[in-house]
């Protein structure tokens, strides 16, 4: 009898944000497998993407939160985050995985009411967890370091499984807008506009050089982006600084095939999707030197050790000129080190760890 999984994809509601590029990505990858698994996803039928296969789906409904479905017939649940609101409880021989994509909220200055509160969240969802899946080898030294801050289970598997991308298979993008600062050298950033990801500092860069920023963000902090546009205006930027909201893909691939460089001073992330991206298509990669990032980057990208805007500059202009000393074998290389981070490869890790507690 074949074994039924349900894969909770609810963050399929926000199609433009990180987890659900992930969800996308896992769907295809299981999608092109040959499975003995029958798959189930759980989440807004009109956002789970076309699949050759027929896969069943529960269409997302506000309700459920409160009234839960049914997953008797599920030999093992798999959440997608952390952070669910979904799936708290597992019936009796149910084996469960959860992916753990960080614990920011441990180190980002949230006041104790809120720490208290999401701490809370995250033991309703890996509480009753038989396999912590970490999306980078930080995150899972810092779930390892603050693990006392839940209760586990004793045989609990912790493993790491990068997030997979589905890289584009066309080689040119044609841009939807006549952007002004196409012909200039620009600088792109790509992420929610958020103080975590730091994009202030790139102001200081910039007001150190001629370049352009170019912001691509799908959400904002409403008071990060005020106090981001009043930096703007104190350094006179205002010419040199654009933020698009909301764009769609080949837009997105078609600023990363023309910007000079990507830049991600970002203070926390559990992976960094972004700078893959960038990677894929060789573009000079510059860091921060915190949290996941350096795992992803490794010894080809640059990396910000402070972010005084005279450090940045200089970091960015010995990069440059190292990058251009050999720009087609770094770029070979780059583009190399992304398709490890490969949607497929993410699918297989998935499967496998499915296999093992089912065995």
């Amino acid at each position: 009898m074949t074994q039924k999984i349900l894969i909770d994809a609810e963050r399929l509601k926000y199609p433009k944000s990180g987890i659900a590029n992930v969800c996308v990505s896992l769907i295809k990858g299981l999608d092109e497998k040959t499975s003995d698994f029958e798959y189930t996803f759980y989440g807004p039928k009109k956002n789970i993407p076309q699949t050759k296969k027929k896969f069943n789906i529960i269409d997302w409904r506000f309700w459920q939160k409160k009234i839960s479905i049914n997953t008797q017939s599920f030999v093992l649940i798999h959440t997608a985050h952390q952070l669910s609101k979904y799936f708290h409880t597992v019936k009796n021989g149910q084996k469960k995985v959860v992916t753990l994509h960080d614990l920011n909220f441990l180190h980002d200055g949230s006041s104790e009411q809120k720490v208290k509160k999401m701490t809370k969240v995250v033991q309703k969802n890996i509480g009753n967890a038989d396999a912590v899946v970490c999306i980078s080898e930080f995150v899972k030294n810092d779930f390892l370091k603050n693990r006392h801050l839940f209760t586990l289970k004793n045989n609990l598997k912790t493993e790491v499984i990068y997030n997979g991308l589905i890289f584009p298979e066309t080689a040119e993008f044609k841009p939807e807008t006549s952007y002004s600062f196409m012909g200039k050298k620009y600088i792109l950033n790509i992420g929610v506009l958020f103080p975590k990801k730091n994009q202030e500092a790139l102001l200081d860069l910039i007001s150190q050089n001629d370049r352009d920023l170019v912001l691509v963000t799908s959400s904002a902090k409403s008071a990060y982006k005020e106090k981001f546009l009043e930096k703007v205006k104190t350094l006179g930027l205002e010419a040199r600084v654009h933020i698009l909201e909301n764009i769609d893909n080949s837009e997105k691939y078609f600023l990363l095939q023309h910007c000079e460089s990507y830049c991600h001073p970002s203070l926390a992330e559990g992976f960094g999707i972004p700078p893959v991206e960038a990677m894929y298509f060789g573009k000079p990669v510059f860091l921060s030197t915190l949290t996941s990032l350096p795992e992803i980057g490794g010894d080809l990208a640059f990396y910000f050790d402070d972010f005084t805007a005279e450090h940045m500059q200089h970091v960015y202009a010995s990069g440059m000129q190292a990058y251009g000393a050999r720009a087609e074998e770094y770029a070979a290389r780059l583009k190399e080190r992304a398709l490890k981070f490969g949607y497929r490869e993410m699918a297989d890790a998935y499967e496998n760890l499915y296999t093992d507690l089912l065995n």
